[in-house]
């Protein structure tokens, strides 16, 4: 069986509350409500640390991130997302390429998208095009739709370094 390549997903949920920062991608966005979470509650970069790790087989974010940890209330996930990164090098991987999905009625974040694929792709130094994002709603339909939540995914390619 060749392990050269890889893939694992990711798939996180937090609740939208008035009074948050709503930080999406590594890039803050304005909006009335934010989301809620022990980090920052970046949707994004944690469904792509969940994707990453599972692809390499190392558990997930909750494992080496546990929200019981005080030192990691209210961190930057931007961080979280090097510390992966810094994870995968050291059993030999790097990134092939990620694949998400947004679920969110609002902001519209389609014309924030290229800000945060340069921001991810500083973050885990790998080439912008090997970071794809795409948006949807749920055309106002369960939690995402009533604008109590959002909810991310994410697809992750890695690959062996010879």
């Amino acid at each position: 069986m060749n392990t050269n390549f890889r893939i694992g997903f990711g798939y996180d949920v937090h609740q939208l509350q008035p009074g948050y920062d709503f930080w999406l991608g590594g890039i803050k966005l304005e909006h009335s409500m934010g989301a809620k979470g022990h980090s920052d509650a970046d949707v994004l970069i944690h469904v792509i640390c969940d994707a990453l790790l599972g692809a390499a087989n190392l558990r997930d974010i909750g494992y080496h991130f546990s929200d019981k940890d005080p030192k990691y209330k209210g961190i930057d996930s931007k961080i979280l997302l090097k510390e992966v990164m810094k994870l995968l090098r050291n059993e030999g991987y790097e990134v092939g390429n990620l694949d998400s999905t947004l679920c969110l009625q609002l902001p519209k974040v389609n014309p924030h998208i290229p800000e945060m694929k340069k921001c991810l792709s500083e973050v885990m130094e790998i080439p912008e095009n090997n970071v794809s994002i795409k948006a949807t709603t749920t055309e106002k339909l369960g939690f995402v739709g009533r604008e109590e939540g959002i909810s991310a995914y994410c697809v992750a390619l890695i690959y062996k370094k010879d």
